[in-house]
């Protein structure tokens, strides 16, 4: 039998989100693992899904970060707040797999009030550097991007958006790479350029669906993120010396932890006017100027300004100016 989950607020459970569900959609690492783990920290019962556990792993080959993994990292963190970490496999692209498990959320809570679509597993589909024309690349790679980048949200957002909407206040982030300004700019890539604009165009249309009932729709994008594999594959460094990969690649400067993204999430949910965001474009450098955030190393990164100012706009300045 399933276990219930109380998440009634207590006098132990000053979090600013308890009492709050919340589902983060591919949880297993990176952005969607720190963004479950901040929603945690400050109170809120966060359910965890992906395709990798200690049992199965995904074809993206990482069997060292599970989603089990992930939800005890938001029971940790959230062991103050009252927040918790609850791991449901799941792959977005099987839409039985999404139903039941928003039904499970709504046996067990009666409600939603964060859906975060993170899914994407589709870097170890690309080519490093981005090169060829589109008729040069697989069509059958590049259509798995799509299901993965697009599809997982579409089918995600079908199932859910029901039980979000039972009541005002609630808040979908569509979670991508870029900026609805920075993606005006071809990304290099036929297939990967569709799939990270997508999420900007969907929260859009999201946003116009759900106004009436009075819950908000967003895009948010980390900067350069330093992900599990963007450390230990690409840049072959730590977290601990991330510098080093500046020697690769100048714009490793302005990179950011994922916890940086976290706690722009932590802080559109918390936020009582997230509605002023509804359909916008959102990046975690903007948001911490908003509210007052930093990045575990207690800077402020903006590297989708440095990027356009400083790479494409010509713009004499050091890396540094923009952390």
């Amino acid at each position: 039998m399933e276990q219930q989950q109380d998440t009634r607020e207590h006098d132990d459970q000053p979090g600013p989100l308890a009492g709050r569900i919340a589902l983060v959609a591919g949880a297993t690492r990176g952005a969607g693992r720190a963004m479950a783990v901040e929603l945690g920290r400050s109170g809120a019962t966060v359910y965890v899904t992906g395709r990798t556990t200690r049992t199965h792993t995904s074809e993206i080959g990482r069997s060292t970060e599970t989603i089990e993994e992930t939800a005890e990292l938001v029971t940790a963190a959230g062991q103050e707040t009252g927040g918790t970490g609850i791991a449901v496999p799941t792959d977005h692209l099987e839409p039985e797999q999404v139903r039941a498990l928003t039904e499970r959320i709504d046996r067990e809570q009666g409600r939603l009030d964060v859906l975060v679509n993170d899914v994407w597993g589709g870097d170890h589909l690309l080519e490093h550097p981005f090169r060829g024309k589109m008729w040069d690349q697989g069509l059958d790679t590049g259509l798995r991007m799509l299901r993965l980048g697009v599809e997982t949200h579409i089918v995600t957002s079908h199932y859910a958006l029901p039980l979000l909407t039972r009541r005002p206040g609630g808040l979908v982030v569509e979670v991508t790479d870029g900026t609805a300004e920075s993606n005006r700019a071809y990304r290099e890539h036929f297939y990967y350029d569709l799939a990270k604009t997508a999420p900007i165009r969907m929260a859009l249309a999201l946003a116009e669906e759900l106004r009436d009932l009075g819950c908000t729709a967003v895009s948010l994008t980390p900067g350069f993120i330093r992900s599990e594999a963007m450390l230990d594959t690409y840049f072959k460094v730590t977290e601990e010396n991330w510098r080093e990969g500046i020697k690769q690649e100048p714009t490793f400067a302005v990179s950011e932890s994922p916890v940086f993204v976290g706690r722009a999430l932590a802080a559109l949910a918390a936020d009582p006017d997230v509605a002023r965001w509804n359909g916008q474009s959102l990046s975690s450098g903007q948001l911490s100027r908003e509210y007052g955030f930093t990045d575990a190393d207690g800077s402020q990164p903006d590297c989708w300004a440095y990027i356009s100012e400083v790479i494409h706009g010509g713009k004499e300045a050091d890396a540094a100016e923009y952390r």
